[in-house]
């Protein structure tokens, strides 16, 4: 008599040679990340991670369902949604948005430059946002859209049940560990990126554009970037996290193109669990590693 556990080795290897003869692949059997993430916490630090591959929607992880500060990270999905206002009709790209001196913060290299004009196209408020994280220019885009509660509408309307905006820049980084005000999850930013960027919640034109921006920005290059393999192309957006009171946060989101295979997300949030008055490169080098993983994960 066969044994059940030789009957379902059989079915499986029987499926696997019709699958080959009729020219369909195997299943690709990829690794838990989870364990080889967890390594990367050490003391009081929490790491969430999400890779999520945008053809199977397979997703991998760790801690993907708890809250992290979101800091500057939430830009992308302003900027999303900007985009996706504008392919509704609701927003012009062209309208000037004006603002002074007094608007103006600490990180705000492109609307300091303009400041003599008065004012900046949402466009271009767009681009310095997701480039160079210009924290004005967040500041302006998310009154236009209607404050934080009205930004976290138009997440709620891109299908993010989870992801909230409670403040503007700079408090919207200052997040304790046990504060849902201003944070994500993982796998929510992971859903979120993946739908703006590979689905059809923009117009391809905007999602070009979108994708492009992220490509060109500048911030982050010792994070996700700094682990992947020469040559491929990414796109991400950044969030850092750092004033006494609370610990230091370190988050990258990225979109990843490995060679001659679907896109794959990547959302990043690294809670140090400490204080220190500089962004530190052992935190970023976390990040670094997330990249290998995921660039591992991604060709299995």
């Amino acid at each position: 008599m066969i044994e059940r556990r030789e009957f379902l080795a059989v079915s499986v290897a029987l499926t696997a040679a019709m699958k080959a003869e009729c020219g369909m692949a195997a299943p690709r059997q990829r690794f838990h990340a989870v364990e080889r993430l967890r390594e990367l916490e050490t003391g009081a630090a929490r790491l969430g991670v999400c890779f999520l591959d945008t053809a199977t929607l397979e997703q991998s992880g760790n801690r993907m369902d708890e809250h992290f500060a979101m800091c500057s990270s939430f830009k992308l999905a302003l900027v999303g949604a900007c985009l996706r206002e504008a392919d509704a009709g609701r927003l012009n790209l062209a309208e000037i948005l004006p603002y002074t001196q007094a608007d103006l913060l600490t990180w705000s290299p492109i609307t300091r430059e303009n400041l003599r004009e008065g004012g900046m196209s949402i466009a271009a408020l767009a681009e310095a946002a997701q480039i160079l994280s210009d924290g004005t220019a967040a500041n302006l885009l998310v009154r236009r859209l209607g404050g934080p509660a009205g930004v976290t509408a138009k997440f709620r309307g891109m299908g993010d049940v989870v992801t909230r905006l409670d403040r503007y820049e700079p408090m919207l980084g200052m997040v304790l560990s046990a504060d849902l005000r201003d944070t994500t999850t993982p796998l929510a930013m992971a859903r979120l990126v993946g739908r703006l960027t590979t689905g059809d919640i923009l117009s391809p034109a905007s999602r070009q554009i979108l994708l492009q921006w992220m490509v060109d920005t500048k911030t982050g290059p010792k994070r996700i970037r700094a682990g992947l393999p020469a040559g491929w192309r990414v796109g991400n957006k950044t969030g850092t996290g750092r004033d006494i009171g609370i610990t230091n946060k370190c988050n990258d989101v990225a979109i990843i193109f490995p060679p001659h295979r679907a896109p794959v997300i990547i959302s990043a949030y690294f809670d140090s669990g400490e204080f220190t008055d500089q962004v530190e490169d052992r935190h970023q080098a976390v990040l670094a590693e997330v990249g290998r993983i995921a660039a591992e994960w991604a060709m299995a």
